[in-house]
């Protein structure tokens, strides 16, 4: 542990060098109270108008890198991911799941522009890495019954980029290293691939959020969800639906919620936060027209490949692609 210590200086000089731990910095670590106080009113989790110039989780005493480097490193992780995973090229659906998350971005905290991708996966899942680089799994569309669904699912990913989380747990745990960086929120398989394709085959507890992350992802996609001019009850739908299933069908369902379990308490933490802080509104985007296209594009997707896989002289058969079914 004491060596540990005395060359913790020099990996921080060579990971990030913007970053200087001197002499006078570190006698200065020391903030007045009254300082405090006003650093967390100055975040204002509550103050929906005031998003996109709160100051959540930026770099200071708990967060020790910049956001330079948060997309220097998410990149590198991008990179990888890039030649491993398998993409779904139909323009309308990648044009159309960009199109949610950047509308979504821009009524959020994040200071990052977003990379958004569309994975051909059956999983349903989504994961966010620092810098702005969200991925959405095609499974994850056809699991969502509604647009803003599948806009609470990303609005949850893209609230942990806006919070810094992925730095801010790397600050508490002095862990310096790419293993830690990926921000899994359904998890399951798919996000075990990925991180073994990178070369970073790590304990899956490395990758878990403490439950006061989540529970702020949650906080502030609810917002974003809000803001951007959706419905935030369908964030609780969405996982109440998934939760039945899972009931019904546990494996069907769990190895996707491994490692993010989708509690009551959690549900209802939602639905307290909803009726708190959210103005009612007259009216809320549900869900288009342009969302059941997409998702019939993607079943024939889906159909295609099946009967791809299977053997010439067999029936195929339609497979059900949504949780409720």
């Amino acid at each position: 542990m004491k060596y540990q210590w005395c060359v913790l200086p020099v990996i921080l000089g060579f990971l990030f060098p913007t970053m200087r731990l001197t002499a006078q910095e570190t006698t200065s670590v020391s903030v007045p109270t009254s300082e405090v106080q006003k650093t967390k009113q100055a975040d204002g989790k509550d103050d929906i108008q005031a998003i996109g110039r709160r100051q959540i989780g930026k770099r200071g005493l708990g967060n020790w890198y910049s956001l330079e480097n948060e997309v220097q490193m998410g990149r590198e992780y991008s990179k990888a991911i890039e030649v491993s995973a398998k993409w779904i090229e139909d323009p309308a659906v990648v044009e159309y799941v960009n199109r949610i998350g950047q509308n979504l971005g821009r009524n959020s905290d994040a200071a990052v522009p977003f990379t958004i991708k569309v994975i051909d996966s059956e999983e349903i899942n989504a994961f966010a890495l620092p810098g702005g680089f969200l991925y959405v799994t095609s499974g994850l569309v056809l699991s969502t019954q509604e647009e803003a669904e599948l806009a609470g699912v990303m609005a949850h990913e893209i609230a942990h980029v806006a919070a810094h989380h992925a730095s801010r747990q790397m600050t508490r745990s002095n862990m310096f290293a790419l293993a830690s960086l990926p921000l899994i929120f359904v998890g399951g398989g798919l996000g075990v691939a990925l991180r073994e394709a990178a070369g970073l085959a790590i304990p899956l507890g490395m990758t878990k959020f403490s439950r006061g992350f989540e529970a702020e992802a949650d906080y502030l996609g609810v917002e974003y969800l809000y803001k951007a001019g959706y419905d935030p009850q369908a964030f609780i739908s969405f996982f109440e639906r998934v939760q039945t299933a899972e009931k019904q069908n546990p494996g069907l369902i769990a190895k996707a919620f491994s490692t993010h379990p989708q509690t009551a308490d959690r549900v209802k933490k939602t639905q307290r936060e909803i009726s708190r802080i959210l103005p009612a509104r007259e009216a809320y985007v549900v869900s288009t027209s342009e969302f059941e296209e997409i998702r019939s594009r993607l079943v024939a997707h889906e159909n295609l490949r099946q009967r791809n896989q299977t053997d010439p002289g067999k029936p195929v058969l339609r497979r059900r692609t949504t949780a409720s079914d």
